[in-house]
């Protein structure tokens, strides 16, 4: 699948995932979604996210969505998974038009089994592909599982 992500959204993502206060990968959801289908993205994000939640260690039911509309920091098609206890950093996600459909970026903490994440994703019918953080170059960044 590395060869449907084109080299300009592959090193964008890269950069994203680059030196921060925490390591992290990232995961590229292709979807055939155009501008009129925002409730079927928005349920596709957030049942990735859940996916997310669960392979990084978190029951998906205590993790919520924070959405871009209800804050002005935010872009509107901007997203990020939250515990309910702390409000602590699970994934964040941009929805992305190109070329008349969406594709959404993920990032979120490198310490969840990204190989292991793919699979479940790509399981649940989406086409996928994970993108590793702690690589020098973003050409090897693509994760194949």
């Amino acid at each position: 699948m590395a060869e449907i992500l084109d080299d300009e959204l592959r090193r964008r993502t890269w950069k994203l995932l680059q030196p921060g206060d925490i390591e992290l990968d990232g995961l590229v959801l292709q979807t055939e979604f155009d501008g009129s289908q925002e409730p079927e993205m928005h349920q596709a994000t957030v049942e990735v996210g859940e996916l997310i939640a669960e392979y990084a260690g978190y029951e998906p039911t205590d993790t919520f969505v924070y959405s871009g509309t209800d804050d002005s920091d935010f872009s509107s098609n901007q997203h990020q998974g939250l515990t309910l206890d702390d409000e602590s950093f699970v994934w964040e996600c941009q929805q992305l038009l190109r070329d008349g459909s969406f594709d959404v970026v993920f990032y979120f903490e490198a310490g969840a089994d990204t190989e292991e994440l793919l699979g479940a994703v790509r399981e649940a019918g989406y086409d996928a592909t994970a993108i590793r953080g702690d690589v020098a170059d973003p050409d090897d960044a693509v994760l194949d599982a």
